[in-house]
């Protein structure tokens, strides 16, 4: 599938690192959607698939779910984002950017136009040019469907992740309207000799060369979905993503509906649980859980 991007392997460090930097972080609330519990939380059964799908399952018993990004404030780069959440258009009609299948996958939308990440970052005094770095936890319909709102930007998106969504279609999570565009997108190879280890991670890579962001590679979701952990003043911060839908995953291993790869998702979340081990202390953000979601502090760490 040709896009009219044409990435570029990233050169590590990125510009902008700080020895010993610490960063913010805001989590930013981009939407919300319901789902079926057994798509989240699998079910067995020969007809478990019709529960996944929610044929049978009242409404009423369906989970809402946050649609989310991240700012990251970093002290020599400046404003850097994981992931880009809803597009503002997704406030009129979803389907014009989440694509013709969305009406099936993504139901019961609700979005304001003002949690548009543009527009919440303008409440905050920052343009969308401003953002440096945008960090791709996958490129899946709802993580990327604001990626054309930040031109100025260098996306940052693991190589397998890209050559996935540009050989596959909606059926899969893709939307290629939102990422065919002629921006500034680099691949992370962790087969790469570069990569290292991080805490209970196999592989990851320090984007800035400070320790302050860095992206660990938590595949199975998507074919090459990548996680990122921040520095805090205090604490470490993981934003897994899609890695773990919800907390149940994380804390009964109980793995979701659909996978790219089953035995490279249990092998992440096995990861992600050496790294709770590892570092009691952090924060472990899923990414589809709204009790997970209303816990969350509007802003963690303090300014330099």
């Amino acid at each position: 599938m040709a896009t009219a991007a044409e990435p570029l392997p990233a050169e590590l460090p990125l510009a902008g690192g700080r020895q010993g930097a610490s960063v913010r972080l805001h989590p930013l609330l981009t939407g919300r959607m319901i789902g079926p519990p057994a798509w989240f939380l699998r079910e067995d059964g020969r007809l478990a698939w019709r529960r996944a799908f929610g044929v049978g399952v009242p409404k009423r018993n369906w989970l809402e779910v946050p649609v989310q990004a991240f700012l990251v404030e970093h002290p020599g780069v400046g404003p850097i984002l994981i992931d880009t959440g809803f597009h503002p258009s997704v406030a009129v009609k979803p389907t014009q950017n989440l694509g013709r299948l969305s009406q099936f996958t993504f139901k019961d939308v609700k979005m304001e136009p003002d949690q548009a990440v543009s527009a919440q970052l303008r409440e905050k005094g920052i343009e969308p040019a401003d953002v440096k770095v945008v960090v791709m936890t996958h490129l899946h319909s709802d993580h990327a469907s604001a990626i054309a709102e930040f031109p100025e930007a260098t996306f940052v998106v693991s190589k397998p992740e890209w050559d996935a969504a540009t050989t596959q279609g909606e059926f899969h999570g893709y939307v290629k309207r939102q990422f065919d565009h002629g921006f500034d997108y680099r691949l992370l190879d962790f087969d790469d000799p570069g990569a290292s280890s991080f805490s209970g991670f196999g592989r990851s890579f320090d984007l800035f060369g400070d320790g302050s962001v860095r992206t660990v590679f938590t595949p199975g979701h998507s074919e090459g979905h990548m996680s990122v952990v921040v520095r805090l003043p205090d604490r470490e911060v993981l934003v897994a993503a899609d890695a773990i839908y919800l907390r149940r995953t994380l804390e009964e291993q109980h793995l979701p509906y659909r996978m790219a790869d089953e035995h490279l998702f249990r092998r992440s979340l096995r990861e992600i649980r050496q790294y709770r081990k590892e570092t009691p202390d952090a924060l472990i953000i899923p990414g589809h859980d709204w009790e997970a979601w209303q816990e969350l502090d509007p802003v963690y760490g303090a300014r330099e």
